[in-house]
């Protein structure tokens, strides 16, 4: 063979004579190519046969081994017998009816000591009963050939009583070991029903387990990671599996491929303990790992299928829990979103009157102090300021009672056709006191289609983000506005972005900005209660949009400054009767970049 480095073969399963009869392949390959790595790969035929084996001949010995205690209380059974059947010879009893107390024998060791001592005692009763009264007696030697029809009938007879016998007292046995088993079940499953919390459920299925089983147990349900781990911190050391015969790695993987593996399967089977997959309706919800001293009741199916049937019971429970958990949480949420904007509703309510009044008298004095000219630089700056802060409570009350109009669905949307330019034009113009000393460039094409908009709400929308720009970014830095149409499959509709030069979204908060009372600056020296993108996030979907944040960069992935953007849908055109305005026409001819 050239060019060959590697090859994979498949191991033989053949042993012995038929080894040296014929020599595998492999072999064959191994010894004459010196030069190539050769792996052989079983097949595992060899140990299922094995395997199967051992399974029937356990069957056949009733499940388990008897004690050499059993064999000589066998042995002295058959010794009882056969001196009782040689007072009742002396009191001229018919040979062929002391038969009769071998076979009583039998049952009774058969029934009381297991199937090997019963057939250990067949043979022996044949042997006896040849020996003591079978003439010539003291003697194997038979006269009478018609007595081997009757040995064998009685050794066929002892044989078969004694079969049926241990079948029966393993069919008793296992009833009663069913039985119990089912009560225990019974027992957990009430147990678990009236758990609340999992680590109740953790600790009733850990008890339940190990004292049915015979087994140390452990629970290993995932974290916000989905890494399988215990989650009790002093586990019992009674029913629970030290971390010495416990391997994570091992439950892992149970977890992810949701199958089982390690003692008893055909997935590691050198592992110390079976590791089971909790499988619920949903999903799986972790791991149970048991190892007992008993490993061969392991491979026995009933035993698994009750072992699988117990872990079906807690996957079942801790999915339980887990959704009336989620159920609590959203109850809880939902009557404290109703509370917060009731409050923040009266809170508004109060404060916007008094509010209104003094931005109207600090307006006032504002002007008064500038038609006089005599008051002092300081005053006028004292008084501007006043009249500066009494705005801006203002509007944090306006916008505490639109997030919680919002948020009750007290606001209709008055949707008229409009052209997206007098929208933004109307915003810069209402904004432009925040917006003071800042370049604003807007790139707004004359051939976007009209919208059907609630124009309030979309200026307020775009004062929130002119107004969020200018905050969190340098002084004189320029704020630009743009807008497209964009097409996703049939779906038509006008994308806006904002584009600033600040520092930028901070890392893992694009999703969480649009929440309320969320800051994108924790203990930010920045005016504000967190209000302004959730209405923005509002308003956006009202109108059946989309509105998201981004942070822009070079090509070296240095951020340039953050772009908030936010759809329009543009799928339906205005009616053809719509009477033409002098006014947008005018505008649309505009150029569709300005500078404020």
């Amino acid at each position: 063979m050239r060019n060959v480095s590697k090859l994979v073969a498949g191991a033989s399963a053949s042993a012995g004579w038929r080894r040296l009869a014929a020599r595998p392949v492999s072999e064959r390959i191994i010894g004459q190519g010196s030069d190539i790595d050769v792996t052989l790969v079983s097949t595992g035929a060899r140990d299922e046969q094995r395997r199967t084996l051992a399974q029937a001949f356990g069957t056949w010995r009733d499940g388990g081994h008897s004690s050499p205690r059993a064999y000589l209380l066998a042995l002295a059974i058959g010794g009882a017998i056969t001196l009782a059947a040689d007072v009742l010879a002396a009191h001229q009893f018919a040979i062929t009816n002391l038969v009769m107390l071998y076979l009583l024998g039998v049952i009774f060791a058969a029934v009381r000591l297991g199937r090997g001592p019963g057939v250990m005692l067949s043979f022996l009763s044949v042997a006896a009963f040849d020996f003591f009264f079978v003439p010539p007696e003291l003697s194997f030697s038979v006269t009478d050939t018609q007595y081997l029809l009757t040995f064998l009938v009685m050794l066929l007879t002892s044989l078969i009583i004694s079969h049926l016998t241990s079948s029966l007292r393993r069919e008793a046995r296992i009833a009663s070991q069913r039985e119990r088993r089912t009560g225990a079940m019974y027992a957990m499953t009430k147990e678990l029903g009236a758990a609340l919390m999992t680590e109740q459920i953790i600790e009733i299925g850990t008890r339940h387990v190990a004292e049915v089983f015979q087994a140390k147990v452990a629970m290993l349900l995932p974290d916000a990671a989905e890494k399988v781990r215990q989650k009790v911190d002093e586990p019992n050391p009674d029913v629970t599996l030290d971390a010495a015969r416990l391997d994570l790695d091992i439950a892992q993987w149970v977890y992810d491929q949701q199958k089982p593996a390690g003692r008893g399967t055909e997935t590691l089977p050198a592992a110390q303990a079976l590791y089971l997959p909790l499988k619920a309706p949903m999903r799986t919800r972790g791991v149970l790992a048991l190892a007992t001293e008993r490993e061969a009741e392991l491979a026995v199916p009933e035993q698994r299928r009750m072992i699988e049937t117990f872990a079906s019971q807690i996957a079942l429970a801790l999915e339980r829990v887990h959704y009336v958990e989620i159920a609590q949480d959203a109850l809880v949420n939902m009557e404290s979103e109703r509370l917060r904007n009731s409050l923040l509703s009266a809170i508004s309510h109060d404060l916007r009157t008094p509010l209104t009044s003094i931005v109207g008298f600090a307006s006032v004095l504002e002007e008064e102090a500038r038609e006089a000219g005599g008051n002092s630089q300081a005053s006028q700056e004292l008084v501007h300021a006043i009249h500066e802060e009494a705005l801006r409570m203002s509007g944090l009350v306006t916008n505490l009672l639109d997030m919680a109009r919002l948020q009750a669905g007290a606001i209709r949307l008055n949707r008229q056709w409009s052209m997206l330019e007098e929208t933004v034009g109307a915003a810069l113009a209402g904004s432009r006191r925040v917006l003071a000393g800042r370049p604003v460039q807007t790139r707004v094409p004359a051939n976007l289609p009209l919208l059907q908009l609630d124009a309030v709400l979309m200026e307020r929308l775009f004062a929130n983000l002119l107004e969020n720009a200018a905050k969190y970014t340098p002084p004189a830095t320029p704020i630009r506005i743009g807008a497209a149409l964009a097409h996703d499959g049939d779906a038509r509709f006008v994308r806006v972005c904002i584009d600033d030069e600040g520092p930028g979204v901070p890392a893992g908060m694009q999703s969480r900005l649009f929440d309320k009372f969320t800051r994108g600056e924790k203990e930010s020296a920045q005016p504000g209660i967190g209000l302004g993108l959730a209405i923005c996030r509002a308003i956006v979907e009202a109108h059946g949009g989309q509105i998201g944040v981004e942070n822009r960069e070079d090509a070296s992935g240095r951020i340039l400054g953050a772009r908030f953007w936010f759809t329009l849908p543009a799928n339906d055109a205005p009616p053809e009767a719509l009477p033409p305005d002098e006014d947008v026409e005018s505008k649309a001819a505009a150029p569709g970049a300005d500078d404020v």
